[in-house]
This record gives C-alpha cells, sequence and structure tokens, in this order.
C-alpha cells in the first residue's frame, strides 16, 4: 500500500515532487491528465530518482519508466497513450515485479 498524493490542478502537476530530498518508501506522487492527452513528464529539479508507472483510464499499467535521472529535463514519455502516471522511488516497479498489463 502507498501514501499518493494526487496532483490535482496544472500548478500541482508542474511542481510533482521537485525540491524534496527523500520519498519514503510507502509514498509516491498521481498525476491525472485529460483524456485524449498523451502525458510527457520530466525531472526538472527532482532529487528523488523515480519510476514512472503510465497508466490507462482503467489503472492498468501502460510503460514503466524506471530508474529515471534526477534533474533531467530529457522528456520521459509513455510509449502507449496514458492517462495518468504514478511516481514511486526508483527500483519499486522492480522490486514489486510491476510491468505493463499490470493492474
Amino acid at each position: 500500500m502507498f501514501q499518493v498524493e494526487v496532483a490535482r490542478t496544472s500548478e500541482a502537476r508542474s511542481m510533482g515532487l521537485m525540491f524534496r530530498s527523500e520519498l519514503d518508501a510507502d509514498h509516491g506522487m498521481l498525476f491525472i491528465f485529460a483524456e485524449g492527452t498523451s502525458p510527457t513528464m520530466w525531472m526538472r529539479n527532482t532529487y528523488v530518482p523515480l519510476d514512472m508507472l503510465f497508466l490507462d483510464a482503467e489503472g492498468v499499467v501502460v510503460d514503466v519508466a524506471a530508474d529515471t535521472t534526477p534533474l533531467s529535463d530529457t522528456p520521459i514519455a509513455s510509449k502507449t497513450p496514458a492517462r495518468a502516471v504514478l511516481e514511486l522511488n526508483a527500483g519499486t516497479a522492480r522490486l514489486l515485479g510491476i510491468r505493463p498489463g499490470d493492474l
């Protein structure tokens, strides 16, 4: 089980997990986007390496960006259309065996 903050506003989605020096192992952040969009993420001003789970409207994992690079402005996008992104500590997807197709 994870304690997840939800980035509900445009401002919250822009800020994400920026400027945090740590993220508890059982915490994360969920970004929900409008239907028909294809979210692109980045790691600007984000010090904690993350796994990004791209989810469809039903909560099924459609792609995983594992072990993202802190402080990078390189765009991170799903290979498959997604409705939401769940950010967790890097290595969580591997540790829990999370992969595309999982709910």
